[in-house]
């Protein structure tokens, strides 16, 4: 990493916790923009390699693989506890001479998940920024409090809704002075695909997110189920993977589909770079979630594509479905209200799908790439002159 310290404008370090391509990995990239198109040189760190790496370079960024502690729920069991002090202690060293030699201006830590770089920059006197995708206001405040105090080591908060500052100044009021709202930039397709005219054939149902019990795909296929008892014929399509270690919970809702007697009615499709054909091919999208989201990437997304949508009526889900028409807003975890929100969309197919397409400039102006880049570097920026 020699290479990087040379030059007369030093870069700016980004930390990333994982080298997937989730909500949280495309805000990464679309910082990386916002950056570069600003004058300024990015490098990037991630724990391992993974679809993100090439994408990273794509954008004009150099990418490291950094070891780093990564805190995630199995660490907060006592097993877990110890294994993420012993990582925390053996990264010390190398994150310590990773900013010596890169010598970056400013790091920006993206989610809360790798708090070892907040005292290390404070170490060696670099000034530090987390940009914060996590809201539950469902955990105790306790828990909060413990994952939430790294941050008070941050020159400068960005938050991604109303609803994630909240609970950040509900757990440590100290933040709210730190943090400011940048609503995240979601990109479009290149092309809309208007929803089809009529429904003829059998009614596509899509899911896209991680395979877990928080994003509800189980909720979605009970809702298929009970939609199929009422003598409709309808499919479904989950895009997205389990995280390492939640391979259980695949298990457990490819058993839920065969029991239901929905083999041929439910497709795996695993995680997809992109997922635009997807939502191209499907006439309502799903956001089934159980509990609280910070935001909620996967709405806008099914508005971006002009596709009526129905989500669970919670947290920063709220948020971000606001201004849109073609949404229905449901009780979380209750499959009952998704089917019959179901039949409400195809009983009004042609009000709501005229709706869909006119939120597809909403969400397009609301959420566009140039207004986050613009309120990304002004927040960064800032911090540097400071």
């Amino acid at each position: 990493m020699s290479q990087l310290a040379d030059g007369s404008r030093r870069p700016i370090l980004l930390s990333n916790p994982g080298a997937d391509l989730y909500g949280s990995d495309r805000m990464l990239l679309e910082t990386i923009t916002a950056l570069i198109e600003s004058g300024e040189r990015v490098v990037v760190t991630v724990p391992n390699d993974g679809p993100l790496v090439q994408k990273i370079s794509a954008r004009g960024a150099a990418v490291f693989v950094v070891r780093t502690p990564i805190i995630r729920k199995s660490a907060l069991k006592p097993a877990g506890l110890l294994r993420l002090a012993l990582e925390t202690a053996r990264a010390i060293s190398p994150g310590l001479s990773v900013l010596r030699e890169i010598r970056p201006s400013l790091v920006l830590v993206n989610t809360i998940t790798a708090p070892l770089w907040f005292p290390l920059a404070r170490m060696v006197g670099i000034p530090v920024v987390c940009h914060v995708h996590e809201g539950e206001a469902s955990v105790s405040r306790l828990l909060r409090v413990a994952v939430n105090l790294p941050l008070l080591l941050a020159d400068k908060l960005i938050v991604n809704s109303r609803f994630s500052r909240d609970v950040l100044v509900d757990s440590l009021p100290w933040l709210g002075k730190k943090a400011v709202i940048v609503y995240n930039a979601v990109p479009g397709p290149d092309s809309v695909q208007p929803p089809r005219e009529r429904i003829e054939g059998s009614l596509r149902l899509l899911f896209v997110g991680r395979l877990s019990p928080r994003k509800g795909p189980h909720v979605a296929v009970e809702a298929l189920r009970m939609i199929i008892d009422r003598g409709v014929d309808a499919r479904l399509d989950l895009v997205g993977a389990v995280f390492p270690g939640y391979e259980w919970y695949e298990d457990q809702l490819r058993q839920q589909v065969t029991a239901a007697g929905l083999t041929d009615r439910v497709a795996f499709h695993g995680f997809q770079h992109e997922v635009s054909p997807f939502a191209a091919e499907a006439d309502i999208v799903l956001v089934p979630s159980t509990v609280d989201e910070p935001f909620g990437n996967t709405a806008v997304e099914a508005a971006l594509a002009a596709r009526p949508l129905i989500v669970s009526a919670t947290s920063g889900l709220l948020e971000a479905s606001s201004e849109l028409s073609a949404c229905i807003r449901v009780e979380p975890d209750n499959a009952q209200e998704i089917a019959d929100a179901v039949r409400t969309v195809t009983g009004d197919w042609r009000r709501i799908r005229a709706a869909a397409i006119a939120d597809s400039e909403v969400a397009k102006s609301r959420y566009s790439p140039a207004r986050y880049g613009k309120e990304i570097y002004q927040t960064v920026s800032s911090v540097m002159r400071a």
